[in-house]
């Protein structure tokens, strides 16, 4: 398994961004991003608090729910939907990245398959612009709308937002499990 996969999975990236443009997002500036679900006590007080831990990689500390923003976009539901069939899904965002804006060179070292107690985290391209790119491993990863991504970011990643339109992505952190392993590695156990 490489640092990067396109998973065999598409989305239709044109219902994605009618749905984020129908949200009417408020102004931002260089970044932003946008929970899609939240530790569940923060979206209903009824829910049970978080357990205590000393390890919050894997988000196994709380229960997750769906945020009003996601609650008011069926499409991007079904998307989250996809991966709920066959595994545990935990914080999910729209990460927004202006024209001119940069996320600087970084790891996350809990946001990959090979890590002990993780989640891994997918990404899904909605808005995006040949200006705006994603380096993994100082090499451009070419993220089209609507495609998925497997991509190791606990190796060094960085995105550049040098086109005229901003750059929004779906991420979508989950427990690994075999059904994904065998997603991302086919044939890895």
């Amino acid at each position: 398994m490489g640092d990067r996969v396109r998973l065999p999975l598409d989305f239709d990236a044109d219902r994605m961004a009618a749905e984020v443009r129908a949200l009417e997002l408020a102004a931002f500036i260089e970044y932003s991003v946008i929970p899609l679900t939240a530790p569940a006590y923060l979206v209903d007080p009824s829910a049970p608090p978080p357990r205590p831990t000393d390890d919050y990689a894997d988000g196994s500390w709380t229960e997750w729910a769906d945020t009003s923003v996601l609650q008011a976009c069926p499409y991007l539901t079904s998307v989250v939907d996809t991966f709920r069939e066959h595994t545990r899904v935990t914080l999910v965002r729209l990460m927004r990245l202006a024209p001119g804006g940069l996320v600087a060179e970084h790891t996350d070292p809990t946001l990959g398959l090979e890590v002990e107690r993780s989640v891994v985290r997918l990404t899904v391209p909605i808005v995006t612009n040949p200006g705006a790119r994603l380096f993994l491993n100082d090499e451009v990863v070419p993220l089209e709308p609507g495609a998925c991504w497997y991509l190791r970011f606990t190796d060094p990643h960085r995105v550049v937002n040098e086109g005229e339109h901003e750059r929004i992505h779906m991420s979508i952190d989950m427990a690994p499990n075999a059904w994904l392993r065998g997603l991302v590695a086919p044939g890895t156990p």
